[in-house]
């Protein structure tokens, strides 16, 4: 997803709902989102050893996640919402 659009997405109430919550507050995957957010909006030679950690395991949460689509129409799904959380839209 684009910068833009994956801050937009993240300042929804779905968004904020998506993805599992530890104790009530922001989920992983929203969490996650606002790292990616940052992380698109940096020049390469800025990011860090912890940046490319987090972005290899957002690319290992996305290949697990895309094996476990559901059947039927996802396009209001939790698991294409958990998704675009981790900057990923599978159906864009």
């Amino acid at each position: 997803m684009k910068p833009a659009v994956l801050g937009d997405w993240l300042d929804t109430d779905a968004s904020r709902e998506a993805g599992q919550h530890d104790g009530g507050g922001e989920s992983t995957g929203h969490a996650s989102g606002r790292h990616i957010l940052a992380i698109l909006r940096s020049k390469k030679g800025d990011l860090s050893d912890d940046d490319y950690q987090h972005m290899r395991k957002v690319v290992g949460y996305i290949r697990r996640h895309l094996a476990q689509r559901p059947s039927g129409d996802v396009r209001d799904s939790r698991w294409r919402h958990s998704l675009m959380n981790w900057g990923h839209d599978p159906l864009g």
